[in-house]
């Protein structure tokens, strides 16, 4: 091929190639916006949402929330509670028996992992009376522990346990601190409650407990 042959192929040559670069390039970014949309799109909607789940013939939970929003197209499936959750979790043994309440301001369930993630005003209330406050705390049903990594308060009886972090069963019967700040206490459990939410407190005493008095608890696991 001569010179002026060669002139003449990228001549022609040249302009296919740019415009199959850019052909491609629309399409990539033709998928990139159709796979964000499915991403993002809604497939379940439901208001006033009552439901009781049952497993092996007894009750084994009860969510109740005013807005649930499912998004079943997402990589990672998830349905969201933005205006807040209350789920009634029942005794193994029972087929009536509440074992705790949770109640939360926001809420997201991994479908897929079965994982929960309860954001604002998270309070726990289990059957002996035993209360929990946190901001932020994680449920994986697939193991069947409940646990968070922020500031939490253990109200039991008169005495608040402030701790940075827990882990628990679902019952919350072993429940065992990352590290325990230490235990307050209160002129009664009223006070004691109050405190733990965030109201006011009669403070009679308080004490800091060592590492040595709270149970090390095994790495909680990420929500992403």
């Amino acid at each position: 091929m001569n010179i002026s042959s060669f002139r003449r192929y990228l001549a022609i040559a040249l302009p296919f190639a740019g415009s199959a670069i850019l052909l491609f390039s629309c399409e990539a970014d033709r998928a990139a916006a159709e796979d964000t949309g499915t991403e993002n799109l809604m497939t379940e909607y439901s208001e006033n949402l009552s439901i009781v789940m049952s497993e092996n013939g007894r009750k084994s939970y009860h969510f109740e929330t005013p807005l649930l929003e499912g998004y079943g197209q997402a990589r990672d499936p998830y349905r969201e509670f933005r205006k807040g959750i209350k789920i009634t979790m029942f005794e193994k043994d029972s087929t009536a028996a509440e074992s705790a309440v949770l109640t939360s301001n926001y809420a997201i369930n991994y479908g897929n992992r079965r994982l929960w993630e309860a954001k604002g005003d998270v309070v726990v209330t289990k059957s002996d009376g035993k209360k929990l406050f946190t901001s932020q705390l994680f449920w994986n049903q697939a193991t069947g522990r409940i646990y968070s990594n922020v500031d939490s308060k253990i109200v039991d009886g008169d005495e608040v346990y402030n701790c940075e972090g827990f882990e628990t069963d679902e019952s919350m019967n072993d429940l065992t601190y990352r590290k325990l700040d230490g235990v307050t206490y209160f002129t009664s459990s009223e006070e004691a409650e109050a405190y733990a939410s965030g109201g006011s407190g009669k403070e009679t005493a308080s004490a800091t407990s060592d590492s040595d008095a709270a149970a090390s608890a095994a790495p909680a696991e990420d929500a992403d």
